[in-house]
């Protein structure tokens, strides 16, 4: 049986997933501008995947939040959903975790509705971009929508 269970994001999770997300971005070394580190979002992840069409999903273990990731709207691309904020500490990394994620976000997707979904991630993240592939994303040649993390240089989709 699973020590952590997934689930969807609460206002008292806010700080500690702003935490989780800034903690892993530096321990990548991902670059601080034009990144999810300066996105205004991290701030009240609650009240920004609350809409319609949008949800973000804390893994939590032990009584504290040890990973989460989001699937919302790829602003300019109709009927595709762009997964954010896929961040895991360490202690969950190479347990199963980002893949039951991965399922959890996707099904969420299709659920939605939408047809596809894109990512942005970094040419260093190599066991991320293993779980993308494994999960079904292809590579692209070049970014689609308007994410606003012009550091991210590597683009992945996938239909739904």
């Amino acid at each position: 049986m699973n020590s952590f269970k997934i689930r969807e994001i609460q206002p008292k999770d806010n700080q500690e997933v702003a935490t989780v997300v800034r903690k892993v971005l530096v321990e990548m070394g991902v670059p601080k501008i034009g990144t999810a580190y300066e996105d205004k979002s991290l701030d009240d992840m609650h009240a920004h995947y609350e809409p319609s069409g949008m949800a973000y999903f804390v893994v939590e273990e032990d009584g504290r939040l040890i990973g989460g990731s989001g699937i919302g709207p790829l602003t300019g691309e109709e009927g595709v959903c762009e997964l954010q904020k896929m961040y895991f500490l360490p202690e969950a990394r190479g347990r199963g975790i980002g893949a039951e994620m991965m399922t959890k976000c996707l099904d969420f997707a299709r659920e939605a509705g939408y047809r596809q979904c894109y990512l942005e991630t970094l040419p260093y993240m190599e066991h991320a971009r293993k779980l993308y592939a494994r999960s079904g994303f292809k590579s692209l040649d070049r970014a689609m929508g308007d994410t606003g993390h012009y550091n991210c240089t590597m683009w992945m989709i996938r239909d739904l």
